[in-house]
């Protein structure tokens, strides 16, 4: 009969040789593994800092400057070889400056051998010009996708889109985060009455955005319908639901000249709501958007810094900001580590 001890110590020599062959490949992967940068561009620095803030590390160098001719130039200031880079850049302020200082930041760092170059876009350029609503209308949301595709974005985490359909626009990832989270967490922490309350949308194209704010707080929901005779103007409303003796929180994605939420508050009290208050994601508050918010009867009307809000709130009392900028620190850290990000639409990180 064979003895068996030899066996087993090949087995076991065998054993251990594979085990160390695996060790040294998952470290030299770790070697491998490219670190993480971040850069700005000049649309929202502040949210740049406080996503590297969050996470433990330093904002890239990179330098942005104008030409006389008001070309843009940029000129990223530290090596991105094999890095896996992030670059924060809101679509607010210059827009189509800053997304064109976007596409070219992207493309020094891909020509530079980035190994993946992620756009980080707070709010969307030219997320309203989604479809063809009239002969000859342009779909630029689908150019800006293309641009950003052709200068060279492996991945978008954007937050909030007009139409979440835009994600269909790209043939790259593209992770579009929910305020929503962050949102029931300031309704539930400063409307101490928030369970007499009733969640509207300003228009029946929010209607799904509404109807799944008020299934998590368990209120109930109307909706305003809106018809526009041309762009940023409003004709008629007609309110479908009631409201009467309870807080209205008109909840919208974005606000720009705020002449429907504004309306809408209007039409709101009429019907016999007590107090308004507006929740939007994207405050762009252009032209005369900060003076009617001053002379509507909002409690609060509450953004999301996606777009710096400093100015607009030393001019109107009554905007109030939530921090998102721990959601997009969530998801750059998630991507970098090849996490799932889905945690991050239905909770906010802490």
């Amino acid at each position: 009969m064979e003895p068996v001890m030899p066996v087993l110590s090949e087995a076991i020599r065998a054993k251990s040789l594979l085990r160390a062959n695996l060790e040294s490949s998952s470290s030299y992967l770790r070697s491998r593994m490219p670190n993480i940068k971040v850069f700005s561009g000049t649309s929202h620095p502040d949210l740049a800092q406080r996503i590297v803030d969050r996470l433990g590390i330093d904002l890239g160098k990179v330098v942005t400057k104008k030409f006389s001719n008001l070309e843009t130039c940029v000129e990223i200031g530290e090596s991105v070889r094999g890095e896996d880079v992030y670059i924060v850049q809101s679509g607010s302020g210059e827009i189509n400056d800053n997304l064109m200082e976007l596409l070219i930041m992207i493309n020094a760092c891909k020509i530079a051998s980035a190994s993946r170059v992620t756009a980080v876009i707070p709010c969307f350029p030219y997320a309203r010009q989604d479809k063809k609503d009239k002969s000859r209308a342009p779909i630029s949301a689908k150019l800006v996708a293309n641009m950003l595709s052709v200068a060279g974005a492996d991945h978008i985490i954007t937050m909030d889109l007009h139409a979440s359909q835009i994600q269909g626009f790209f043939d790259i990832p593209v992770d579009n985060l929910y305020a929503e989270p962050a949102v029931l967490k300031w309704i539930r922490e400063n409307i101490p009455e928030w369970r007499n309350s009733i969640i509207v949308s300003p228009d029946a194209g929010g209607a799904k955005r509404v109807t799944s704010i008020a299934d998590r707080l368990n209120v109930e929901f109307a909706l305003i319908h809106k018809e526009r005779k041309k762009a940023n103007e409003v004709a008629a409303m007609v309110l479908v639901g009631d409201v009467k003796d309870r807080i209205a929180i008109l909840v919208d994605d974005m606000a720009d000249t705020c002449g429907t939420i504004c309306h809408a508050a209007e039409k709101l009290l009429e019907a016999g709501a007590t107090k308004v208050y507006a929740i939007l994601t994207h405050g762009i508050f252009s032209g005369p958007a900060i003076s009617r918010i001053n002379n509507a009867c909002f409690e609060a009307v509450v953004v999301t810094n996606t777009i710096p809000q400093e100015q607009h709130m030393k001019d109107c009392p009554r905007i109030q900001c939530i921090d998102v900028s721990m959601m997009f620190a969530e998801a750059v850290r998630r991507t970098h580590n090849g996490e799932s990000v889905s945690y991050l639409f239905s909770n906010v990180p802490y």
